[in-house]
């Protein structure tokens, strides 16, 4: 062996340790510079990291979560600043985890993975954030919604006819679904466009305020020389048109005139009658009942009364009645049968004054506003068994029998008056009253009463007329028909 060679393999040997022991150190000293930043592949709230130090950790995820979210609305394109509805993310909270994974791997096992190539294991880092719902709430409402949601318009009477105008539905701001799109857009590093979304409003019906124009424009038109009085009421909302109509002047009489209730004081007897009887009916007053009502038999009306209610006074305990009930001015004051002595004369808040008078009969008289409510309470009653027919005839009267009431009524099919402006089959529960007076042969006053079932919403309708010289019942129920199409109409308006 040449021993001169040795010495050469000595400075090799020297050489490749002394890079090896420079190359570590550079190595060493590269680690030692990593590893004060964060590990490669760390994702803070969805923000990459790694490489980074804290600082740059920082900055990157303010950055990130400071960028508006771009909401689209109604062709509108709005930027919210996540500082106006209190958006902060927590970034001291979140790095401090992240810390804690850099820290948690030994010096030389992390050196070893890093020497080698190996990503070290790390987990994502959730987003801490916190804000306002409130104050987006607000926002919505108060920025967008106002600005960009489309209000529906209401329906519309149609000037000169019974017909409304269908409204305009609109638009409202879905503010609770927006919540939950706006939040997550602000929560997300990337997404942070949201398209918001709205529910549809109805067109609203036309007030009943409106409906009341078009009534009495309807009367103005008609020419009708006399006095009209109508009563009605919503039962969904309780609201009522009442007013009072005279030919040839715009200042008429007050409300709640004296009225010949003629056979709608019918409806009073069937009440007093249904109190005394029990449940079911017997055959043979019902049979009364229907003839009563369905026919208009006065006969069967005066036989009924004195089987159910008294041989003799019915009239007056009829009248006792109604004045339980708070309605004053409706009375019957004898019975039908011609020659019926008259049991009591009846001074009533209407029938005392003296600025109008009708000529009322001094047998039976009513207003429209006294059997209105007497029919609110009949529905009330069978809808609910409640109201205050039950409330003055407890045990009395029930849920049952004013259902029944209904139904008698119901059959009252004539195709006349307030019935004939409806549509077919609309079920109307009513009583109507006409007849000839002895003095002159003519027909002054007319009236009818019901109670219209629709599917846009159940009314009460009372509708009476006077004229002193004549009522001529063509013109009375042609006008009768008009005012019951135009109020059908407004519960009924077509939806756009």
């Amino acid at each position: 062996m040449n021993t001169r060679s040795i010495p050469y393999l000595r400075w090799i040997s020297l050489t490749i340790i002394v890079v090896a022991i420079i190359a570590t150190t550079l190595e060493l000293t590269s680690y030692s510079r990593a590893r004060e930043n964060f590990p490669t592949g760390l994702v803070v709230a969805g923000v990459p990291v790694g490489g980074l130090t804290t600082q740059q950790a920082a900055e990157r995820l303010m950055q990130a979560y400071a960028q508006p979210v771009e909401v689209h609305y109604a062709n509108a394109v709005i930027q919210i600043k996540p500082s106006v509805i209190g958006y902060q993310i927590n970034t001291d909270s979140m790095l401090a985890a992240a810390d804690l994974q850099r820290v948690d791997q030994p010096f030389w096992t992390g050196f070893w993975d890093y020497l080698w190539n190996r990503t070290q294991s790390v987990s994502a880092i959730p987003l801490k954030a916190t804000f306002s719902a409130d104050r987006l709430r607000s926002y919505l409402k108060d920025e967008i919604a106002s600005r960009y949601d489309q209000p529906a318009t209401p329906a519309s009477p149609v000037a000169g006819s019974v017909n409304f105008q269908a409204g305009q539905a609109g638009t409202v701001l879905d503010i609770d679904r927006a919540v939950t799109l706006i939040t997550d857009a602000l929560n997300s590093p990337l997404y942070r466009v949201v398209n918001l979304t709205y529910n549809r409003s109805n067109a609203p019906r036309p007030t009943i305020q409106n409906l009341q124009v078009l009534l009495q424009q309807i009367i103005t038109l008609s020419q009708f020389k006399g006095v009209v009085e109508l009563y009605l009421t919503d039962l969904t909302t309780l609201q009522t048109v009442h007013f009072v109509s005279q030919y040839g002047t715009d200042s008429p009489p007050p409300l709640n005139i004296a009225f010949s209730g003629w056979s709608t004081i019918k409806i009073p007897v069937m009440i007093s009658a249904f109190r005394r009887l029990s449940d079911p009916v017997p055959d043979a007053d019902m049979q009364l009942m229907i003839n009563m009502i369905e026919r208009s038999d006065n006969d069967s009306t005066d036989k009924l009364a004195e089987s159910a209610v008294d041989k003799t006074l019915a009239p007056k305990l009829v009248t006792q009645d109604m004045q339980t009930l708070g309605l004053m001015n409706t009375f019957w004051g004898g019975f039908f049968y011609p020659g019926a002595p008259l049991l009591d004369h009846y001074s009533t808040p209407a029938n005392a004054r003296t600025d109008v008078n009708t000529g009322p009969d001094p047998y039976d008289q009513t207003t429209p506003a006294d059997l209105g409510m007497l029919l609110e309470d009949i529905y009330e009653c069978s809808q609910t068994g409640g109201g205050a027919l039950v409330a003055a005839f407890p045990g009395e009267i029930t849920q049952s029998k004013c259902q029944q009431m209904i139904n008698l009524l119901s059959k009252n099919d004539i195709n006349q008056m307030i019935q004939a402006g409806l549509p077919y089959g609309t079920q109307f529960a009513h009583k109507h009253g006409w007849a000839v007076e002895a003095a002159d042969g003519l027909m002054h006053t007319i009236g009818d009463a019901g109670i219209a079932y629709t599917p846009g919403g159940n009314f009460v309708l009372v509708v009476f007329v006077n004229d002193p010289v004549q009522a001529v019942f063509d013109d009375v129920n042609t006008l009768v028909a008009t005012l019951g199409k135009a109020a059908y109409n407004f519960f009924n308006v077509p939806t756009q």
